[in-house]
């Protein structure tokens, strides 16, 4: 669809759970030497391997010390998820061989990753958790998304909710039945996508100069909202009317929005992980 007044009919009522899209971004380096028993390509992946762990304790350490409600069990589990955390590599910022005095021929290199924590400990610590607990800013970052009503037909006009448990950079995605993926913030309009925490957020609303109403052609849409605490990572971007069409391609839209701007570490203290958040809302419209 290319309206302004466009959308569709949510099909369902979506709050992102605490284990579906969390994760930290980090940066972390690693090194390893050849020695007698490595080839050049086995040091290399070993760095890479000693970057990531490095990523995982970092994080995992930064969790413990940050998370402080009073639960207990709420705060093992998380601590746990991240102990088993997969690692996804968004960018390689450095890597070079160099000689060591002691060891010969190494290989360091540094990267941009995204710690995710183990989803079936996050679920666990989901499911024991109240939702006042889940609102608790200590914890890691948690953006929920929801709609005024489950079910829209053709002409009516959608409101989508945000609700973060501490303060966040946000960008939403609409993308339609082609595939097409409009931006529907930041806009034209409203270029502050800076939310506070603990406060419902409506979208459209404030400087916003667009409608959500439901217009053919019908079929499965979504909403995408990507969160994180430190501002996000830039697309290519063109104004459309009220909002921006984004020339990005679909399967990138995820990583280079992960590719935030993590600030400078003060001097004489460590640098700070970003939390991260994304949620998805599956759509569908009738006449």
């Amino acid at each position: 669809m290319r309206k302004i007044l466009f959308f569709i009919a949510l099909c369902i009522f979506m709050t992102a759970p605490l284990y579906a899209a969390q994760s930290t971004i980090k940066m972390a380096e690693g090194s390893a030497c050849m020695g007698d028993d490595k080839s050049r390509k086995q040091t290399e992946t070993a760095a890479m391997a000693d970057a990531k762990r490095n990523a995982v304790e970092s994080v995992k350490t930064y969790v413990s010390s940050a998370t402080e409600v009073k639960d207990f069990e709420l705060q093992k589990d998380l601590v746990s998820a991240y102990a088993n955390a997969t690692v996804s590599v968004i960018e390689t910022l450095e890597k070079a061989w160099y000689k060591d005095p002691a060891q010969g021929d190494c290989y360091k290199i540094k990267l941009k990753a995204e710690v995710i924590p183990d989803e079936k400990a996050m679920k666990k610590a989901n499911e024991k958790a109240s939702d006042a607990v889940l609102d608790d800013p200590s914890l890691p970052l948690a953006v929920k998304v929801w709609t005024d009503k489950a079910t829209y037909r053709d002409g009516e006009k959608i409101k989508i909710y945000l609700k973060g448990n501490k303060p966040f950079f946000a960008r939403v995605i609409y993308r339609d039945t082609a595939k097409n993926n409009l931006q529907l913030l930041p806009n034209p309009y409203r270029q502050d996508n800076y939310f506070q925490g603990g406060v419902i957020y409506e979208i459209p609303s404030g400087n916003d100069k667009f409608e959500l109403e439901v217009n053919p052609p019908f079929g499965d849409e979504s909403i995408i909202v990507y969160a994180s605490v430190s501002e996000l990572g830039d697309l290519n971007l063109k104004e459309e009317g009220s909002v921006f069409a984004v020339k990005t391609k679909t399967k990138d839209i995820g990583i280079k929005t992960r590719s935030i701007k993590v600030k400078a570490a003060v001097k004489g203290k460590a640098e700070q992980p970003a939390e991260f958040s994304e949620g998805a809302v599956v759509v569908k419209t009738k006449k």
